[in-house]
């Protein structure tokens, strides 16, 4: 695992950091978030949490899909589905009894929030920012002094038209956080060809006791997208899983299935616990996964997706998350 921060000047990655990448699938970027930005987001989750009312939420439970990420009881109904350009809760499976009721407090009980927070929260929304230094004084418009900024990464990574989406503070909650099984994440936000990368902020430390992601090194240029989940055909609720019937892989030599015996493909997963402040970087056909949380120490984390907006890149309309008609996912560069 990669542990030297970046040292440029522009806040992207290093030679070192992207041989790392593109050889391993993911890339840890520790201090990437200083302190004093770390702590506002996690006042800004806490505000929410705090916030919202369950007086007319309808309970909805976020599901993983299964023991292996590939079955059919993802969370589909419309509190869901119209999350794309809004902020909306979801609770932990284990946090809802029979009857409906939280079993916890409920700020103990969201398993996330999604799925709009970096257009409809300040704090959140200063990440995307280009500029590397404050310009405003204004509580929740600061402009973070990043390492590695996601323009400056997209760029680094070879994106020519970077969109954000499907950003989510992810809660992990103690001794209910539930397990996230082995999947990709191109499964869930596919473009054609596939060009997701997850950009994925620690705000607590991620410690194997507390569920941190574990990931197996150069899945990605092995590992199939075989199946996507959509919205059910015709239908204004429900998702399915499908068989991906477009490309399966990003462009490049370096991909296919074929790999995997080749390049000795395989092994074993490798833990990925990092401090508050890091960045995770993780290829959409990277293979990873977390553990249930049984500890009695949450772990909060921030992601977002990257999907490529360039010419030959299709974002497909039977993705699960889809922004209302006329408006576009945001994009990193101006």
């Amino acid at each position: 695992m990669s542990n030297a921060p970046p040292d440029d000047d522009n806040g992207g990655l290093t030679p070192d950091q992207l041989q790392f990448f593109h050889k391993n699938g993911y890339l840890v970027v520790p201090g990437a978030l200083p302190p004093s930005t770390v702590a506002a987001l996690l006042d800004e989750t806490h505000r929410l949490l705090d916030g919202f009312s369950l007086a007319d939420h309808p309970m909805t439970r976020f599901s993983t899909g299964g023991e292996d990420g590939t079955g059919d009881d993802h969370v589909g109904d419309a509190y869901f589905l119209e999350s794309g350009s809004k902020i909306r809760f979801f609770f932990e499976e284990d946090a809802v009894d029979a009857s409906g009721a939280l079993t916890k407090p409920k700020h103990l009980a969201v398993n996330k929030i999604g799925h709009y927070l970096h257009g409809l929260s300040p704090p959140f929304a200063s990440l995307l920012k280009t500029s590397p230094t404050s310009t405003s004084t204004t509580p929740g418009t600061f402009i973070p002094n990043l390492r590695a900024r996601p323009a400056s990464v997209a760029r680094a990574l070879g994106f020519t038209d970077p969109r954000c989406l499907q950003s989510m503070v992810i809660c992990k909650q103690p001794e209910i956080g539930g397990a996230v099984p082995p999947h990709q994440d191109s499964t869930f936000l596919y473009t054609s060809p596939p060009s997701a990368v997850g950009f994925w902020y620690a705000l607590e430390d991620a410690t194997l006791e507390n569920g941190c992601l574990s990931f197996l090194p150069g899945s990605h240029r092995w590992a199939p997208i075989e199946k996507r989940l959509v919205r059910k055909a015709g239908m204004n609720e429900g998702t399915e899983m499908v068989v991906n019937d477009g490309p399966r892989f990003p462009p490049g030599e370096e991909y296919g299935e074929d790999k995997r015996d080749r390049e000795g493909g395989g092994g074993e997963y490798v833990p990925g616990e990092v401090k508050a402040g890091s960045l995770v970087l993780i290829h959409g056909n990277l293979l990873h996964k977390s553990e249930r949380n049984t500890s009695e120490k949450g772990r909060i984390i921030y992601t977002f997706h990257v999907i490529e907006g360039g010419e030959g890149r299709v974002y497909d309309e039977r993705n699960w998350l889809q922004m209302p008609a006329g408006e576009e996912f945001t994009r990193l560069f101006d």
